[in-house]
This record gives C-alpha cells, sequence and structure tokens, in this order.
C-alpha cells in the first residue's frame, strides 16, 4: 500500500512540482496521466525514495520511504524512461543487481527473455534502443517488487514487443504487486488498468479506480454528439464525447478522451460528474 499525504515537492528558484498531493493506492496497475512537466516523474522518484518532499509524506506499508531502509528500498523498483544498466548484459546485472530483491524470480526471468527472443547475452553496447528496453523490462517485471514504477514502459518497443510485454505483464505479476505505469501511450497496456491517477500542473485532479469512473461516466462515440456532453471531440469518423452515466450501464473507458477532457476548459464540469 502507498500512502500519499498532503505531498508537495518544490524544485529550486521554488517551482512547485506537486502541489499537497493525497492518494492511497494498494495492489493492482495504476495509470498516471498527466501533461509534460506535470509532475508525474516527480512523484515516482518521491515514491521510488529518490526525492524528498518538502511537505507531507509518502509511506509504503506505513514505512517512511524517505529513510531508505533497506528492507524498505528492496520493496521499490523504479524504471525510468530511459536507463543504462552498468554491466555487460542483463545477465551480469541479474547476477548482481538480483541480491538487493529477494523476490526475484530467475524462472519468470527466462521466460521474459525467451518472450522477447533474448538469451541475456547479448552485449548492451550490441543491442538497438527497442531491444535493451526488452532485456531490462525481462529483468524487472521478474523482480518481483512490492511498488514497481514503470516510467513510460513501451517508448521504444514496436508493435510486436508492445504484445509481448502486455504478456509478460500479465504472467509476470502478483495480485499483491502494486504497478504504477506513467505513460502517454495508453492504448498498449489499457486493459491492465485498475485505477486512473491524473495530474495537471502538479496537482492531483483525479485518482479513481476504473470501475468506479466507468459507473460515473459513460464514454461515447457515433456521428452526432448527445446534447448531455460534458466533453465532445470531433474527428474524421465523428464525434466522441464524455457524458454523465445516468443507467449504470458502464461502457469502456477512453483514457485518451478523459485525458483530453481534463486538459480542457471542460474539466471542472467533468470532475463535478464524478462526485
Amino acid at each position: 500500500m502507498i500512502d500519499i499525504k498532503n505531498l508537495s515537492f518544490n524544485y529550486n528558484k521554488g517551482y512547485k512540482a506537486l502541489d499537497n498531493i493525497n492518494a492511497n493506492l494498494g495492489a493492482g496497475v495504476h495509470l498516471l496521466l498527466g501533461e509534460n512537466g506535470a509532475g508525474k516523474t516527480t512523484l515516482l522518484h518521491v515514491i521510488a525514495g529518490l526525492l524528498f518532499a518538502k511537505e507531507g509524506s509518502c509511506s509504503i506499508d506505513g514505512n517512511d520511504i524517505s529513510l531508505r531502509r533497506p528492507c524498505d528500498m528492496s520493496k521499490v523498483f523504479f524504471m525510468p524512461e530511459d536507463i543504462t544498466f552498468p554491466a555487460k548484459n542483463i545477465n551480469d546485472f541479474a547476477k548482481i543487481h538480483s541480491q538487493f530483491y529477494p523476490t526475484f524470480n530467475e524462472e519468470i526471468f527466462r521466460q521474459n527473455l525467451e518472450i522477447f527472443h533474448l538469451t541475456g547475452n547479448e552485449s548492451f553496447s550490441s543491442l538497438s534502443l527497442g531491444n535493451r528496453k526488452k532485456a531490462n523490462l525481462a529483468y524487472v517485471m521478474a523482480l518481483g517488487s512490492d511498488v514497481l514504477l514503470l516510467d513510460e514502459p513501451t517508448n521504444g518497443l514496436d508493435i510486436n514487443a508492445k504484445k509481448e510485454l502486455l504478456k509478460i505483464m500479465v504472467g509476470s505479476l502478483r495480485e499483491d504487486q502494486t504497478v504504477i505505469v506513467s505513460t502517454h501511450t495508453v492504448w498498449d497496456l489499457k486493459n491492465l488498468f485498475e485505477s486512473v491517477m491524473m495530474l495537471r500542473r502538479g496537482n492531483l485532479l483525479l485518482s479513481m479506480t476504473t470501475e468506479e469512473l466507468g459507473s460515473k461516466l459513460s464514454f461515447m462515440a457515433s456521428t452526432a454528439p448527445s446534447p448531455n456532453a460534458l466533453y465532445i471531440e470531433q474527428d474524421m469518423n465523428g464525434f466522441r464525447w464524455i457524458e454523465k452515466n445516468i443507467d449504470g450501464n458502464e461502457t469502456e473507458i477512453n483514457f485518451s478522451l478523459i485525458y483530453s477532457a481534463l486538459m480542457s476548459n471542460a474539466a471542472q464540469n467533468v470532475l463535478d460528474a464524478l462526485k
């Protein structure tokens, strides 16, 4: 369980990257949305114990992560968008690094490499960006850390590799793990998300399970929008819109649409419908 209370973070010169964030995240896969500069990566760094809040706190299973106790740090892993592991290949890195994670599963690691069509002996220096990302993900998904933080995990992956990552996540993750995925390419892993958080200019606009979101809002598409639409978009195929769910029939959540709505002038109307 990640418990974030009244969390604020300021960079130098007074720039407030996070402003009074409150959230509770239990087991499951959680989507973190927000525009560039919204504070997503900063929040992940704080949860990982890599940055320290100026105000408020972040705890994991009741323990303040900013204390960076070894027993707590072994429960958390943060994979940034671009990471270089200090080893010749992913097998060598796993031999050294996995000692700090008692939940690491060698069998799952091998299975993940096989799904990605890798052996783990490929030199990082000889791998393309996409294949290096696959090697890293194969290892990270086998760590079994209680809290796993992924920043744009699908960037650099081709279409098939994204499908393979989805298969790996389904096969690797335990039901009691807490996973936060920060991404702009929401469609790649959309079927995994159990809740969604939305940051805008350092403020948390939304933190809600997908079940609750789908019960309060309807995501519609047709050639003509409803007069009850809270937010509308038009493309070559017609209209897409969000309206208040009044009949209880859940529709598939369009994460891209809710993101655009909360970034628009209609944001308050949508937020009011979620109360």
